[in-house]
């Protein structure tokens, strides 16, 4: 059913054919929700409107679980059309339109299995808090199709330091890719940069600053994740479905609240954009570097030359791979 709705649901701007009122609210139902009455609409300024209707009197939770976007009007009000109450999305004109549609889009994926509208209630102020950290991330937009390889390929190796290591939040802890550091994770003395691979790529990795391969700890690791787009096989997974899986493994509440945080900073929101593509990890390669692996380096760098940006052929670094155990310390 959910991949049913998906694909009914097309990027055509939905207000197009909504007529502004002269006073209050116009609306039109989504027909694609099954169970919780939610509408597209317009206020008499002409504002995009989303609207989720409530046969239940859900105004404590709101109180409770309260949140502001900017750009965006949140409220929990009586409808004049119905007479019910109802949770209101207003679009200003801070907020860019297609961003506005996919967060709409998101509330009506995550609606469509609920039927109880306390809990829906509950549910849409959990994406809108979520949505309300990616958008004061510095992104804010879409990811693009190399981001999101980068970040598929930073959750993968994320995976597996939590599969690793025996406290989650220290896992999450190092995590760094999201706060801009020099590297994608710093544990221990340990640091290691993570890059992907597309498998139409020739066999090279793009190092974006004389930083990345130059680290204070002790031990410095490459890892190369070369992905595959595979639409069809079931062992194939969506960036989405990543995420999911990710949080699935976290047991405490300050760990998954840490991941969202940091999600948000690497500027994803759960967005349907996010799908797609699917992939499978063709291969993945872990390479020590030393004092003799190819790279340029501040250290060594004129001082009249920054923002350096390089490509490593990896056949040519085959001597320095090493084993996964390495990075771990074992």
């Amino acid at each position: 059913m959910r991949q049913k709705m998906r694909m009914m649901m097309s990027k055509t701007n939905p207000w197009n054919d909504i007529k502004t009122p002269v006073e209050d609210l116009s609306v039109r139902q989504i027909k694609i929700s099954r169970h919780l009455p939610l509408y597209w609409g317009k206020d008499s300024s002409g504002h995009c409107v989303f609207i989720y209707e409530m046969s239940e009197d859900g105004a404590e939770i709101f109180q409770k679980n309260m949140v502001s976007i900017h750009g965006i009007k949140i409220d929990y009000r009586l409808l004049s059309t119905t007479g019910n109450q109802g949770l209101i999305l207003v679009l200003e004109k801070h907020v860019d339109q297609d961003l506005f549609y996919s967060l709409c889009e998101t509330l009506i994926h995550e609606l469509s299995e609920v039927s109880d509208p306390l809990v829906g209630l509950s549910v849409a102020l959990s994406q809108i808090k979520r949505w309300k950290a990616f958008m004061a991330g510095k992104k804010g937009r879409v990811l693009s199709a190399e981001e999101v390889r980068g970040l598929f390929s930073e959750l993968k190796f994320l995976q597996q330091m939590i599969g690793e290591m025996n406290n989650e939040l220290d896992a999450l802890e190092a995590w760094q890719g999201p706060e801009t550091s020099h590297q994608d994770f710093i544990f221990s003395d340990t640091a290691v940069e993570v890059k992907s691979l597309s498998g139409r790529e020739r066999n090279a990795v793009k190092i974006s600053s004389e930083d990345q391969l130059e680290s204070l700890n002790s031990s410095l690791f490459l890892k190369v994740f070369r992905l595959v787009d595979m639409p069809e096989p079931k062992a194939s997974i969506s960036l989405n479905e990543l995420v999911n899986a990710v949080e699935e493994m976290l047991t405490e509440a300050e760990a998954i609240e840490m991941f969202d945080t940091k999600l948000a900073k690497a500027g994803y929101v759960q967005m349907l954009a996010y799908d797609k593509p699917k992939f499978i990890v063709a291969e993945e390669q872990t390479y020590r570097v030393e004092s003799e692996f190819p790279k340029i380096v501040r250290s060594e760098l004129n001082i009249s030359l920054t923002r350096v940006g390089y490509e490593i052929k990896l056949e040519s670094v085959h001597d320095f791979l090493c084993a996964d155990k390495d990075v771990w310390g074992k």
